[in-house]
């Protein structure tokens, strides 16, 4: 995979936080790599049993004019850009990004990224 070292530290990072941020004391939370050789993909996805997203919500997380900032189980405030940015550095590498989530059960973002 080449891809710019600090954006995608900057990926891991935002959602890696969001996952802590919205995961009680005693929830997990699971980071992992998948290769899909026969589409040339790496698939890394951060998994928590957090609150989980509204559908409605999940249809608006990538969007810029959005507000979708929320607070954490600590309370802690957000500004809702994070995943906007994750976004467009993937785009950037010609890579996607999408969550799977149910209210209550937790979320996956899950994004790819080309294999060169």
């Amino acid at each position: 995979m080449y891809a710019d070292k600090n954006m995608v530290l900057t990926i891991l990072r935002n959602l890696i936080s969001n996952a802590i941020k919205f995961t009680p004391k005693g929830g997990t939370v699971e980071i992992g790599v998948e290769t899909r050789r026969g589409v040339s993909l790496h698939e890394i996805y951060v998994k928590d049993s957090g609150v989980g997203i509204s559908k409605e919500m999940q249809s608006k997380i990538f969007d810029i004019g959005e507000n979708t900032s929320t607070k954490g189980t600590e309370n802690e405030d957000g500004t809702g850009l994070g995943l906007i940015l994750c976004k467009e550095f993937i785009e950037r590498h010609n890579g996607n990004i999408w969550v799977e989530s149910d209210e209550g059960k937790g979320s996956e973002f899950i994004f790819t990224l080309p294999v060169i």
